[in-house]
């Protein structure tokens, strides 16, 4: 197998393309400390404060899980990397937007942090705001309520598309290049060396020859089992790479890409379009003339082996979705005990039951990759399988 240098330099150029336009940003607007308005107190039992003196309290913010969860587990258009000094320090990601005016890019630190739709960016003469991670025509946003910004991803006229690099598509595309490069050097190694395979392509070989004697041949067929490998090693290695980059909290790991559901729904859709085109007479026969059913039931048995057909995809994005985002609630709910309860107490038990559950979570990570290939080799293989009648 021979592999061209070119796609190697364009994906180096692109490369060098995006970060380019990424800035690293340090600005201190996002915090906000909440002071009580000094009182003077007139109460006669509190003796103290009977010279007149005036006291400040300020206020903490009280802990909120959900917000904490939420901003992990969802997207957003920079990495909050920690706090100094009660400033936000993140790295800010491009902002790539199709406008009433055309396209516009910029960096997302024009937003200072803000993602309550307060502080507003003008952008060639053009008034945007973000809300919850949604950018937002400011006009626009002023005239909604609160349901239709909560709800403001299907608002297509009150904001601009967003083609944004955002944390999520960042990470897609750091694995994506992890992924290149790993079976490149394994490409390289067995040209050099075709006997026994050393270094990563003797870590990697077993796992290319689990997915091909485990998955595709028992599902699809040995005769048929090569032509869809390269597909079943992809969403494999891919699904398996970004599992574990979500399990790593800190930059620039730290994405939850495979727990986003939009990206589940096109891995979904790509086996389903696999396996829609792999589908051969008899499998068309068995959805629109199945084998011993009498022809008065066509009418109710067509329209449920369609359904049949969406029901599979729909289980696959579902599953991947639903495993990883409970894995990383669990952990951040389990972090969370620590500010709700406030005690150094409970540390100690949280940290170990988060301890587990990363450890968990990283069998889960292997686990929901093998699930995820296994169950599209079997919908391929269910498509192409040759159906004997007698």
């Amino acid at each position: 197998m021979i592999i061209s240098n070119k796609p190697v330099q364009y994906l180096l150029v692109s490369l060098l393309a995006l970060t380019s336009s990424i800035n690293f940003a340090s600005t201190p607007v996002d915090t906000v400390s909440v002071k009580h308005e000094t009182v003077e107190s007139t109460e006669a039992s509190h003796s103290a404060s009977s010279h007149g003196e005036s006291v400040g309290h300020e206020i903490e913010k009280e802990f909120n899980a959900s917000d904490l969860i939420n901003s992990h587990i969802g997207d957003s258009h920079d990495f909050h990397i920690a706090d100094w000094d009660g400033h936000p320090v993140s790295f800010s990601l491009p902002v790539i937007l199709w406008t009433n005016s055309g396209l516009e890019i910029f960096s997302s630190a024009k937003f200072h942090h803000d993602n309550s739709g307060e502080h507003l960016v003008d952008i060639n003469g053009q008034k945007l705001v973000r809300y919850k991670e949604i950018i937002f025509y400011a006009e626009k946003f002023e005239e909604m309520t609160a349901d239709q910004r909560d709800n403001g991803a299907f608002a297509f006229d009150a904001r601009p598309l967003d083609f944004s690099i955002t944390k999520n598509v960042f990470s897609m595309l750091m694995s994506a290049i992890i992924l290149f490069f790993l079976f490149f050097a394994v490409a390289r190694s067995y040209k050099k060396n075709p006997n026994a395979p050393k270094g990563l392509a003797g870590f990697l070989e077993p796992l290319v020859t689990f997915v091909r004697d485990e998955i595709a041949v028992p599902n699809i067929g040995t005769k048929k089992a090569g032509k869809y490998m390269p597909y079943l090693l992809t969403i494999f290695f891919f699904i398996w790479i970004n599992n574990l980059i979500g399990l790593i909290p800190f930059f620039p790991f730290s994405s939850n890409l495979t727990g986003n559901i939009y990206f589940t729904f096109v891995m979904a859709f790509i086996t389903f379009i696999v396996t829609t085109l792999s589908g051969n007479k008899s499998y068309w026969g068995h959805i629109f003339n199945t084998p011993g059913v009498p022809v008065w039931l066509a009418p109710i048995m067509i329209p449920v082996e369609i359904i049949g057909m969406l029901t599979k995809p729909f289980a696959l994005m579902i599953r991947l979705f639903a495993n990883i985002t409970a894995g990383h609630i669990i952990i951040l709910s389990l972090v969370s005990l620590i500010f709700i309860f406030k005690s150094i107490a409970v540390g100690p038990v949280a940290g170990a039951f988060v301890l587990f559950m990363s450890v968990l979570e990283m069998l889960v990570a292997a686990l929901q990759a093998y699930v995820f290939t296994l169950l599209s080799a079997l919908f391929i293989g269910q498509a192409v399988e040759e159906h004997d009648h007698h």
